[in-house]
């Protein structure tokens, strides 16, 4: 039988498919499930800042406060974090004694200040590993690019200075210069990255004239911008790379292994068809590799990345000329 151990985070894994941070994560009974059904790891749901804020907003209805009001302000901002966090590092501490598997606690944090608190409280509680969930939305048209990219680099580095535990990073593809920002971010330390995170994206009722949220799960189509850089940089970077968004069933596990990930995270495959999609991917990353000849995950994990590929040019084409460049004859 295939051995099908890999690492993630450095941690040393059954298998390679993590269940991603969501409300399948959000329970104990929840992550015991997604042990049950094999995965390798599960990233609890994110603690969100921006979910503590938006509390804060309901108790003072968003009115100018006075000077009294404003030290209640602080108590309440107080409490409310407080007992936020403290659900949450209640939740890593039960999850630890329920299951065997590594639990990684994940936090989506608004203002950089935030994080280093919240880093140090959930090692404390026990959790494996740190997944910082970070995205500054470019609204601020003062703020040059590297001004915001820099902020990232601030913020690893104050958590490092803080947790021992280790960090992965999840990043989105929407930088000026990707690939040398993802072999930056690489070399500060962290023990992964994870690409790509997926966002909300608003769409527009044309009858009701309101805005709506777009499709909140991703397709299988969406495997292709991570696969293309995991491939690209797999070789480029000194940490795990951990492959997000499109991963759907056990094919687009072989694939993103032979792009060069590390770990694949699955959620929306699991809302979609349900936990027991985790047994069918591991099931069929077995066979796959039972018929290819394969004992271990080592053998062929990065076969395909751009720096072994026999054509690396293909991964950086932009464009579909072979198909749409004539006149007619592709139609």
């Amino acid at each position: 039988m295939p051995d099908l151990s890999t690492r993630y985070m450095g941690i040393k894994l059954k298998n390679p498919v993590v269940a991603g941070s969501s409300g399948l994560s959000s329970t104990v009974e929840g992550v015991k499930e997604l042990e049950a059904k094999g995965a390798g790891a599960v990233t609890l749901k994110s603690i969100f800042e921006e979910e503590i804020l938006y509390e804060m907003d309901r108790v003072f209805g968003g009115k100018v406060l006075s000077s009294y009001e404003l030290e209640r302000y602080d108590y309440y901002d107080y409490q409310i974090r407080k007992d936020n966090i403290g659900k949450y590092t209640k939740l890593i501490q039960e999850c630890k004694n329920a299951v065997s598997i590594p639990v990684i606690a994940s936090v989506n944090c608004t203002y950089s200040h935030e994080w280093t608190q919240y880093a140090k409280q959930l090692q404390a509680a026990g959790a494996d590993g740190l997944e910082l969930n970070m995205y500054f939305l470019p609204l601020n048209f003062k703020r040059s690019a590297e001004e915001l990219e820099k902020a990232y680099f601030e913020v690893i580095e104050k958590i490092k200075n803080e947790v021992s535990i280790p960090i992965a990073l999840k990043i989105s593809h929407y930088f000026t210069n990707l690939g040398p920002m993802i072999q930056s971010l690489s070399n500060t330390g962290i023990s992964a990255l994870v690409l790509f995170n997926r966002f909300y994206q608003p769409d527009i009722d044309i009858d009701n004239f309101s805005v709506l949220p777009s499709s909140i799960l991703s397709t299988p189509d969406e495997i292709y911008t991570s696969l293309r850089w995991v491939a690209i940089m797999s070789q480029k970077v000194n940490c795990d790379l951990v492959a997000s968004t499109g991963n759907h069933d056990g094919k687009a596990v072989i694939k993103q292994l032979l792009a060069g990930a590390k770990a694949i995270q699955v959620v929306s495959a699991l809302y979609k068809n349900g936990t027991d999609r985790i047994s069918q991917m591991i099931e069929e990353l077995e066979g796959w590799m039972a018929r290819q000849g394969f004992e271990n995950i080592a053998q062929f994990q990065g076969k395909m990345s751009q720096d072994k590929s026999t054509d690396p040019a293909l991964y950086e084409r932009v464009q579909f000329m072979k198909y749409f460049s004539g006149s007619g004859d592709n139609a």
